[in-house]
């Protein structure tokens, strides 16, 4: 039975939003968490890949929702050369989103969450500037709940965000425009990620092959919404996996919007809120959101959770939100947001140039620091750009 009021309301659930709702419900709140989807964890619209620190304090890698472990990383300039890397110090996993944010959303009902699923959001309950709760479509009724908190956890297209009247949109530059598909009948090494870069591939982004077993692999492309000139994310695809799995049969496949943008300077009003990609949560230079969106979930539960046990939560109590975010982790988003605006400016030429030099390194030398640092001394170009981004 669906109540008329709550502590807190959590709208969206995914792995933020569940999060959210799993932590707010530990710390005693009691919370609704409402999903317009008709299933947690589907439709998937992710390449599902997660580091290991992703999960450190969360959930303990398990089989059931961990498909293997990722120990390679392999990066391909435009033209073709590849630089292999093996991770020694974190290993990557590629996960079952489905099962994945299942067990999110199990652990959030077990500690006490009520989750509706096919709910959809279509406003929220305003007392003047104040957040109030959330009006709900439902397939055979409307409802309006009230709640202390809201928690928008909707994504890069967040509604919630826009009606409490923060600032939740992308410029164009800032806005990677996706297309995914499950390749099946294909030879991958189901240990190796493999990143694709070059203004012919991915004007603006890359394409990856995440594989899923040895003959399975999540394989698509981001290109940057700004970048696009007439051909769009999917028939950049299409082009990619008639280059290089001409025979792969597509199981399944996938559209949406990536951000790859700056922290946004506020998440947070009276009574409201943000995570995840409705808060600019994802790394500006991969694309990346599961941990982030992990992370910032923790946090706002812990917040709402407190602020409901110490009786207040308007807009000032719940701006610890936004300054705690922004200290652990805005100067990292910030200093990838550069490294991103300089990575994707880049010419082919100097990628092709930069890659000779890495490929130089013995391969069980290499590592992320390592090819930085020799891409910076042989390459003045790449070193004069990143000067000029970062000072």
């Amino acid at each position: 039975m669906i109540r008329d009021s709550y502590d807190v309301i959590v709208v969206g659930g995914g792995p933020g939003g569940a999060v959210s709702a799993w932590f707010a419900a530990r710390g005693g709140a009691s919370v609704l968490l409402l999903e317009k989807d008709r299933d947690i964890g589907i439709p998937v619209r992710c390449a599902e890949a997660i580091g290991q620190g992703g999960l450190q304090g969360i959930l303990e890698p398990d089989p059931h929702f961990i498909a293997h472990e990722i120990n390679s990383l392999r990066f391909i300039a435009p033209d073709g050369t590849r630089i292999d890397i093996q991770q020694t110090d974190e290993v990557g996993y590629m996960l079952n989103r489905r099962i994945f944010d299942q067990e999110l959303g199990r652990k959030a009902a077990s500690a006490g969450a009520q989750i509706i699923t096919h709910a959809y959001v279509s406003g929220l309950i305003k007392n003047s500037d104040s957040i109030r709760g959330v009006k709900v479509r439902f397939p055979a009724a409307e409802k309006e709940i009230r709640a202390k908190i809201v928690i928008g956890a909707d994504g890069v297209e967040s509604r919630v965000g826009r009606w409490a009247g923060l600032r939740t949109f992308y410029a164009p530059k800032d806005l990677e425009s996706c297309y995914q598909v499950v390749l099946g009948g294909i030879t991958v090494d189901k240990n190796l990620i493999s990143l694709y870069f070059g203004n012919e591939v991915a004007p603006g982004g890359y394409a990856w092959v995440f594989p899923k077993g040895d003959d399975i692999a999540n394989v698509g492309i981001g290109v940057s919404a700004a970048m696009i000139d007439g051909i769009n994310a999917k028939k950049h695809l299409d082009q990619f996996i008639e280059r290089h799995f001409p025979k792969a049969s597509i199981l399944a496949c996938v559209s949406g919007g990536v951000p790859s943008a700056k922290p946004f300077k506020k998440i947070h009003g009276s009574g409201i809120m943000l995570v995840g990609d409705a808060a600019a949560h994802a790394s500006p230079l991969t694309g990346g959101g599961i941990s982030n969106a992990i992370a910032a979930g923790r946090l706002a539960g812990e917040i709402a959770a407190k602020c409901i046990a110490d009786g207040s939560w308007n807009e000032k109590d719940l701006s610890v939100y936004t300054r705690m975010w922004d200290k652990r982790w805005g100067d990292n988003q910030r200093r990838l947001y550069r490294l991103k605006e300089t990575v994707f400016k880049l010419s082919d030429d100097v990628f092709n140039k930069a890659a000779a030099v890495l490929v130089s390194i013995p391969t069980e030398e290499r590592s992320i620091k390592k090819i930085i640092a020799t891409t910076l001394k042989n390459n003045p170009k790449i070193l004069l750009e990143l000067a000029r981004t970062f000072f």
